[in-house]
């Protein structure tokens, strides 16, 4: 009897750990700090989606902070890897080898997502990766990042868009994309028609306006999209997330908690993920920052 315990112990003990192993892991890279309090604050951010994530059966998610990972094993076993930080020229994805590391990821079938400043890349370093690992990126100079509040209406028949109602939030949105040829393989998920105020600016920097954002008024743009990739991996492309209070909307984080789960290839629930935030939970873990100057 009691050898027939212990079989079935360690019968028990086997099933535990293969359930484990087959557990989806998805890697969240939290950007180095930046800005004035309560704006890109990338680790607050992370740390809160994992927190919204923790009871999702078959998900581990992983959370780096201040920056690109500083072990060696971080992206062992990963399904996924999102980074939330700043962009351009000092974007964590072209330092050092971590443009090959990604690549080898993708070719591998690894999801990628990128948000906010995240998306922004520079053309001739990244940005043709970016076409092919997401579908499209911010590119300087040609997309532009106005302060503004679009009217998130309708939504496509898409799993990261399952539960996700009605919002606007004012935030750092992003729009004109440079996108893969023809826009194949893209889904819009986050669009809007910014008003002709909108696009004359001023944007965020440079300040603007474009005349090519203005020629093209009335036309309705793409702030989240998702990509499927030709070799079958997956992308997404989130340009919110700016401003840190915006967390606390329920459909901004339902759209973004869906994308985690659909870029590592886990069934999104039918009405997408559910989650509750308090007060204390936005406010906890944000990065030590001076206040701003008084005038």
């Amino acid at each position: 009897m009691k050898r027939l315990l212990v079989l079935f112990v360690a019968a028990l003990g086997l099933a535990s750990s293969l359930l484990a192993a087959a557990d989806k892991k998805i890697v969240l890279i939290a950007g180095k700090p930046s800005h004035p309090p309560g704006m890109h604050e990338f680790r607050a951010g992370a740390l809160l989606l994992q927190q919204c994530l923790a009871a999702t059966p078959g998900v581990k998610v992983a959370v780096y902070t201040n920056g690109w990972p500083d072990v060696a094993n971080a992206f062992e076993g990963a399904d996924a890897v999102v980074i939330y930080c700043d962009g351009g020229g000092k974007h964590p994805a072209i330092q050092e080898d971590h443009k090959q590391i990604l690549a080898e990821l993708v070719r591998k079938g690894v999801g990628l997502g990128l948000m906010h400043y995240g998306v922004e890349i520079p053309k001739d370093n990244g940005g043709p990766e970016f076409l092919q690992w997401i579908g499209g990126y911010y590119e300087s100079n040609y997309s532009c990042n106005p302060m503004w509040s679009p009217e998130y209406q309708k939504f496509p028949d898409h799993p990261v868009a399952r539960g996700v109602k009605p919002f606007s939030n004012r935030d750092e949105w992003y729009f004109n994309m440079r996108w893969t040829e023809g826009e194949k393989g893209i889904t819009p998920i986050l669009t809007a028609k910014p008003s002709d105020a909108v696009r004359a600016g001023p944007y965020v920097s440079p300040k603007g306006p474009y005349e090519h954002v203005l020629a093209a008024k009335g036309r309705t743009e793409t702030m989240m999209w998702v990509y499927d990739r030709p070799g079958g991996g997956r992308g997404f492309g989130f340009t919110g997330g700016h401003t840190h209070a915006n967390w606390g909307d329920e459909n901004q984080r339902k759209v973004v908690l869906n994308a985690l789960l659909w870029v590592a290839k886990v069934e999104v629930p039918k009405n997408g993920v559910v989650s509750t935030v308090t007060a204390d939970q936005l406010a906890a873990n944000l990065d030590p920052k001076p206040a701003p100057k008084k005038k």
